[in-house]
Formats: C-alpha cells, structure tokens, sequence
C-alpha cells in the first residue's frame, strides 16, 4: 500500500475502513460460498411479497447450473442474460459463475442490430430472457452461436401481482427451448459438476455504450467483480442484515456489481422490484426497510417528482449513493431538505467494474470553486488515481487534466480486441477519457468528458458549467448543453431544458438567468424546451443524440415538465 502521502484521500476514510480488503483475490463464487456457511438461514433476495433464505438462493441456482450444464454450458462460455431487475437475474449469474461459464449482460431494451452486436460479438451460446420477448431475440440472433433460449416470467417468485408492475392478464407462453423455473425444480436437489475458477476468469461480459464506436465489451473478471464488490461496500458502510435495493438496472455495470453482487455476497437481503418505476420503488423503500442503494441522479429526481413521497420513506436509509451521471449541487440540496437523507455522489465505468470513486459515507462533497462542479469523492481501497497532461505527466493539484486510473478493479482489456485494449489501457493505466481537477486532498471533481468540449470562437466551454448554471433556475428539471456548428464561432453553446411539472419559464428568460453566472463565450445562444431529453436506459442524457440532430425542436415560450 502506497503512503498516505501519495494517496492524501487516504485521510479522508472512515475511521476503520478495511483498506486491505482488495488485497485478497478471490472468485465470486469462493465469496458466495462463505456467505452460505456463515448464515444460510438468513434473508437474501425479497421481491414483493416473497422471500428466499441463502440456502434457497444456493439450492436453486446450484439446480439452474445443473440445467445449464445438462444443456452443455460449461467453463468459458458465455450466456447472455436479458432480463429487467427480478430475482431470476441473480439466480443466472450464480449459476453460470458456478460452472466456470461468464454472464453477458444485455439491455433488455436492445432487440434487432442493437442486441445481436454483443451477442454476435461475445459468441454467447445461449440466452435467458423474459418469455414475452423470445420471438423477437430469437429473430435477432438467428445465425449467431445462440443454441437454445431459456425464458422466464417476471410473475415468476412472487404472488402480489401488482397492477402497476403486471399489466398483462395473462403470462405469456414460455420458450420452447424450456422455462427457468421448470429446469429449477426438475434438477431440484442436484449439485452442478464442480469446476476450477480461478480469480482472473472471466465473470461479467459488459458493454460499453458505443459513444465512440462499436460497442466494446470489457472483460470483468471474478477479482475485478469481488474488489469493487467488496472495497464499495466496506466503503459504503454495507453490514451483515443490511438491505439492499437494486434501483440500478443489473444489465449495466453498476447493477450488476455494486447492486447485486454487493448485495450477494456481503450477507445482506437483495430487494428486487422490476422495471423501475418510481411509485413501486418508493413503495419498496418502506415495505423492505431499506438501508442502502445507488442509482441514477434521473431516478432520485423521479421520487421527487411524486407528491405522496415523503421521509417516512426513507426512515430505515443509513446510505444512498448516486453515479452514472453528474449531480447538480442543487439537485442534492433540494432532495436532502425534503427527504432529510444527503445523496453521496460515486464514480465509475464499465472498465472499472463500477463505483471506484465517492464521497466517503458521512461527508459532503466539497465544490470546486472555479467550476462550481459537486466533487464525485476520492479513491476506493487499491485505486490509484491521478490527473494527467496532454504529455501524460501528472498536473499539480486544482489543474485539469484527464483522469488516469490503476488497480485491481480495473479490467485487463476488452474482448477480442487488442487495438482498444492498447488505445485505452496502456500499461494497464485506464485512460478514462473524462477531464477532471484533483485538489490537494485527493478529492476528485469531473469537469466533463474530453469529447463534450465546446470550441467558441477559440474559448473551450464545458457543457456541464452551463448545466449546472442552469440547474440553479426553479423552473428546470433536466439540462443538457451541446456545441452546434456555427459560421461565425465555429460552434456555438446551445441548451436543451426539461421543465418542471407546474412550472413555465421561457428560453429568453433561462437565456438571461444563465448570463448572470457565466461568462460572456459560455452562454447559450440558444435554448431549447423539450418535453423531456433523451436518456439512456441507465439514465444518463444522451448529448450525443441532441447533438446529431441539426434541426432541434422550436424554441417555446412555456413548457410542462414531463
């Protein structure tokens, strides 16, 4: 371990933090296993009004692996998994883990080209996935290495049948390829042939957003994957009976690692709700008792958005954590004042493994004061993080520079593809490609991403100072600046705003509310209502889209918030 003195963040951990904790590889399957020694009669996965006990979680996946197996699955495949956040999703990767084979996690929003790249891309032999869908990922991956599609209900492990979630009289009919719960309960009682992991094999086939390019999909090992795990929730203050909310969708990195993973192995109950959807989410706050989550900053604004929430919803809440996309400072304010809990600001990529920096549990993130950007916190245990040059020399503290990242959470490269892996990864140095400041303490601000910059008239602007200034305005729920081509600036700053519900404000007004707190070459020139911005389905805004449309929506004089 590196001293204090190269690693100031150091100082700013909890008192008795475990920073050894990243320091013991292990395979997910070893950490699972010691839960189950340790307490196999206690709580681990709740969904609605149903509850399964370690044990039960440990028998059922060892009958699924047992299945897959029988199917020919063995170590070193990879099976893609596309389903929304229902138990059956924990119960796959347990069982792949437990043969050797690594999950692919797919969007199950992706159909067509969008899901046959990475299934193509992975060679993944098969698929587990919601009934309803199997006609049209079977369309999608006709002529790939798919075999077989193992289909599930998400009506499946629950009795409640909540009209919000279940809006389907009826379940729709299983694949032909066989049901989840079926080869559960006709292998029920068997143990899988057991098969050497090691820490280095492959776990978790995560891919990248496709941004740049072709989606990458980056190789998240069981070390990788029971680091980040481990080192987040000792960071988080995750204990023994804590309880665990998976607001972030498993098929991202997030989920799949510091939600679910986080929840498996750390001898806490995992609870599951679907979809999300606010009011369910906010009802599964209060039902399970909740302690600890993380999610997107889109996700807390939709629990603000609902008049019935309240802190009483809250009242079990020891941490709530948010990454995937920047915080306004006044988007925490608001949501602290009303819910009386502060959301801790975390930062990580799919090459990260998920969270591996945030603000330490019980402090505020600072703000930087030239930019005015919330800090996404400070290094986990075993990161080494440091702000770079364009000469690849670290800048001193408080300068910009790009955000370099080493350690054992951080994956050896991306699947088959070399040429990526060397461009990202040199010297097993992530590059992450975000333009950050580091202060003399180790705390991290994220200025933007290097390829969001904004060329005014030769003056760089960062799209998120501009959001941020906006987010200051009561009317604004949702910001997001874009450079468009300009003849005369060779680009200009343009804004497009979601509005608040009840609220009315008009761009000339936002136009002169953000003049007052930039400078004169950061202002918008224009400024666009929309209804509601695109969004990934993690939740972050898509400027990318908002960008690559040249005809932006007309500017309007009031606007509903969605």
């Amino acid at each position: 371990m590196s001293s204090t003195g190269s690693r100031p963040w150091r100082e700013l951990y909890r008192p008795g933090l475990d920073e050894d904790v990243v320091s013991r590889p292990s395979t997910i399957v070893d950490a699972w296993r010691r839960r189950v020694d340790a307490n196999p009669d206690g709580r681990a996965i709740a969904y609605f009004d149903t509850a399964l006990t370690t044990r039960e979680v440990d028998a059922q996946s060892d009958a699924l692996a047992v299945a897959l197996q029988d199917r020919g699955v063995g170590a070193g495949d990879r099976v893609g998994i596309h389903l929304q956040n229902i138990p059956q999703y924990a119960l796959a990767m347990l069982a792949l883990w437990k043969i050797g084979a690594a999950a692919v996690v797919l969007n199950p929003m992706y159909f067509g080209r969008e899901l046959r790249l990475p299934v193509e891309d992975s060679g993944a032999v098969g698929v587990i996935a919601t009934d309803r869908d199997v006609p049209a990922i079977r369309e999608a991956v006709t002529g790939t290495a798919v075999a077989w599609i193992l289909s599930t209900s998400e009506r499946d492990l629950q009795t409640r049948d909540d009209p919000r979630v279940y809006q389907d009289t009826e379940k729709a009919a299983p694949s032909t390829d066989g049901d989840l719960v079926e080869a559960i309960t006709r292998f029920e009682g068997q143990a899988p042939t057991p098969a050497e992991i090691a820490p280095d094999d492959l776990a978790l086939l995560t891919y990248t957003s496709g941004t740049t390019g072709p989606p990458k999909g980056a190789m998240n090992s069981h070390a990788n994957v029971v680091a980040v795990a481990r080192s987040f929730g000792e960071f988080v203050g995750v204990v023994p009976g804590d309880v665990v909310l998976a607001i972030a969708p498993l098929f991202h990195i997030t989920g799949a690692v510091i939600n679910a993973t986080l929840g498996l192995i750390s001898d806490t109950t995992l609870v599951f709700a679907g979809r999300f959807r606010p009011e369910v989410i906010l009802d599964a706050f209060a039902e399970h008792r909740v302690t600890y989550t993380i999610g997107s900053i889109t996700a807390y604004n939709a629990l603000m958005r609902l008049d019935e929430a309240g802190p009483e919803h809250f009242a079990s809440v020891k941490s709530l954590y948010s990454g995937g996309a920047p915080i306004p400072p006044s988007t925490v304010e608001r949501f602290e004042e009303r819910f009386g809990h502060y959301i801790h600001n975390a930062y990580g990529m799919t090459e990260t493994t998920s969270g591996v920096v945030a603000v330490p549990l019980g402090r505020r993130a600072p703000v930087d004061q030239a930019s005015g950007t919330l800090s996404i916190g400070v290094p986990l245990p075993g990161i080494d993080a440091e702000v770079v040059g364009p000469d690849g020399d670290r800048v001193a503290p408080g300068e910009q520079g790009e955000l370099v990242l080493s350690g054992p959470q951080i994956v050896s490269g991306y699947w088959r593809n070399e040429a990526a892996t060397a461009s990202t990864m040199p010297g097993g140095r992530l590059h992450t490609g975000d333009v950050a400041v580091m202060d003399a303490d180790g705390w991290v601000y994220l200025v933007d991403r290097l390829k969001d910059q904004i060329n005014a008239s030769g003056y760089k602007v960062w799209p998120r100072e501009v959001e941020d200034a906006l987010y200051e305005h009561e009317a604004v729920f949702e910001a997001a600046v874009v450079g468009l081509p300009d003849e005369y600036r060779g680009e200009k700053v343009v804004a497009f705003v979601s509005l608040k519900a009840g609220h009315a404000a008009t761009p000339d007004e936002l136009v002169a509310f953000a003049s007052e707190r930039l400078a004169a070459y950061k202002r918008p020139s224009e400024i666009h209502l929309l209804g509601e911005l695109p969004k990934t389905q993690t939740g972050k805004i898509r400027r990318r889209e908002l960008r690559d449309d040249n005809t932006p929506a007309t500017p309007s004089h009031s606007s509903e918030g969605n």
